[in-house]
């Protein structure tokens, strides 16, 4: 089995285009696990009208451990709730290129539906990058496919980290298993952080988190202001 993990706070506009997404999937022997940290809008009702497993979240790194927590599968898939996977195959062939690979853990390139050609360029420098440097400094964002064993052998997302937990996290895993990139399946990404934050704010400061977590390490001081539900009030931009 494979279990389903999303962290949630008040998505309610999101999480039924990604909920949808994965009701058509080709793949059926899954379950999904919601990690709510309290969410006040209708988030945990749409949950509830698909099924899904619901249970005590908090900040993401927080809200993936809790759901791993309570996994049945043994092998997990992080997914950010604000993101939609693309196809009706995307579940079937990513299992079986991380099963070919012989992975251990996976990360997955980018995609934009729709949003500026600005951030369709910035996708495509990302996918290079993660796929040039997965072996010396591994990166990943909106989606992660682990065993349980290893997520467990390294004690999950470390919950002290209060921005770029989840590279952190592959970086980890990476060290002590083997890591690789699922090439042939893009997640498609909401441009909501973008269209809050501005484009220009958004890329300097992934690249200052970079050059922090390279040179002095994981971020665990509010050095960018970032709260769970910053980007509550935008529309999804790439639902189909």
């Amino acid at each position: 089995m494979l279990s389903i993990i999303i962290p949630t706070l008040n998505e309610e506009d999101y999480l039924s285009g990604l909920l949808e997404s994965i009701k058509r999937q080709t793949f059926k022997d899954y379950e999904i696990i919601i990690a709510d940290a309290n969410s006040t809008d209708t988030t945990l009702k749409i949950a509830k009208s698909y099924g899904c497993r619901i249970t005590k979240g908090g900040l993401p790194a927080k809200g993936r451990n809790e759901g791993a927590k309570v996994a049945k599968g043994d092998i997990l898939l992080f997914l950010d709730a604000d993101v939609i996977i693309s196809h009706e195959k995307f579940i079937e062939n990513s299992l079986a290129e991380f099963k070919r690979k012989n992975l251990d853990i996976a990360i997955f390139p980018l995609a934009i539906v729709k949003g500026k050609k600005i951030d369709k360029i910035a996708v495509t420098i990302w996918n290079k990058w993660i796929s040039l440097m997965q072996k010396v400094f591994p990166h990943g964002a909106s989606a992660f496919l682990v065993k349980k064993r290893i997520h467990e052998s390294i004690n999950g997302f470390d919950e002290s980290i209060v921005f770029a937990e989840d590279q952190h996290y592959a970086d980890r895993a990476g060290k002590i298993s083997k890591l690789g990139v699922v090439e042939k399946e893009p997640v498609c990404i909401s441009i909501r952080r973008y269209e809050k934050d501005g484009r220009f704010n958004t890329y300097i400061k992934y690249v200052i988190a970079d050059m922090h977590i390279l040179f002095k390490g994981p971020i665990r001081s509010e050095i960018f202001s970032y709260r769970f539900n910053h980007y509550k009030d935008e529309k999804i931009e790439n639902r189909k």
